[in-house]
């Protein structure tokens, strides 16, 4: 009888550490449970982030769109002519290539941000080129076509570079400000390339 009795005593000790060691696992399963919506928190604040923007950042994205519109056009009346010196035919062809995957992604910007593309205020202290100045470009031939286009992009990237630098000094979006810097190294390298070959046509 006493053996049975330590027996019985044994299995309801061991029963009730079984129920402690339950009742801790569903404190733990809870405490975890508790800190996912934190951890969900601060995902959405981190994704949010990268939306932020402000007036300067819509202005260059839907500008510098505009303006890079412009280059390429440029680019393709060149490349359209017979007698170009190939080197300022192949500044054109990476201008186009540069240019174009930056304006599809400003326009994912301006689509992200819910607003429209389009030139807004720009005008000749922007760099951007009159209808005069494109139809000189379109009826120009040979060495003068290279030499009208080098001009010309030389006042475009100038124009470009003022946009980009106004966005690095006022812009949120870190996306666009890098951008910015991108566009400023790029087209002020382009410009002293540019200005070599005018000299040597």
């Amino acid at each position: 009888m006493k053996t049975r009795l330590i027996a019985i005593a044994s299995g309801a000790l061991l029963t009730a550490a079984a129920l402690t060691g339950c009742a801790a696992g569903s404190s733990e399963n809870g405490s975890r449970m508790d800190d996912m919506p934190g951890m969900d928190d601060r995902a959405s604040s981190s994704g949010s982030t990268t939306s932020e923007h402000n007036q300067a950042d819509v202005t260059f994205a839907r500008d510098m769109v505009a303006h890079h519109q412009q280059a390429i056009e440029m680019s393709d009346t060149l490349l359209a002519k017979q007698g170009v010196d190939s080197r300022v035919t192949e500044l054109a062809q990476k201008i186009k290539a540069a240019q174009q995957p930056e304006i599809d992604t400003m326009n994912s910007w301006l689509a992200t941000w819910d607003r429209k593309a389009g030139m807004g205020d720009m005008g000749m202290s922007d760099g951007m080129m009159s209808r005069q100045d494109m139809d000189a470009l379109t009826n120009a031939s040979g060495s003068d076509a290279a030499k009208l286009f080098l001009s010309q992009m030389i006042q475009h990237h100038q124009g470009a570079v003022t946009m980009a630098t106004t966005e690095i000094e006022k812009g949120q979006a870190t996306d666009a400000v890098a951008l910015a810097k991108k566009i400023v190294a790029a087209q002020t390298a382009e410009i002293g390339t540019m200005k070599g070959l005018l000299a040597s046509l």
